[in-house]
């Protein structure tokens, strides 16, 4: 008997760093962004997967990935998880996929 697999999907929260490329279509003047994004998994390595091949296909350059865990984790761990915030969770769970929920960009501060 092998070992029984997981093939449960859960939602994990990521929050994914990205650096400039061209075609990726951050605002002129970035130095990069940051993504939040909920991504379907079995587990959060796959969802990290995931999400870095979707953002390449994408034209975006991903440099760092931080896991927030799941939403139950998320919650155990005292987040505040919004109705917009969960109602997004369900639309990735639903569909198998990833959702990018913000993007924020970044820029040098003037003088630098």
């Amino acid at each position: 008997m092998g070992i029984p697999v997981n093939t449960r999907h859960s939602i994990y929260t990521l929050l994914v760093e990205v650096g400039r490329a061209p075609r990726d279509g951050l605002p002129d003047g970035a130095t990069g962004a940051a993504l939040m994004c909920y991504a379907s998994g079995i587990d959060e390595a796959e969802a990290v997967r995931e999400t870095v091949a979707i953002l390449k296909q994408a034209d975006l350059s991903p440099l760092d990935v931080t896991g927030y865990g799941t939403l139950e984790e998320r919650l155990a761990d005292g987040h505040d998880i919004d109705t917009e915030e969960r109602a997004l969770m369900d639309r990735a769970l639903a569909e198998n996929s990833v959702i990018v929920a913000q993007l924020t960009p970044f820029f040098e501060p003037p003088g630098t």
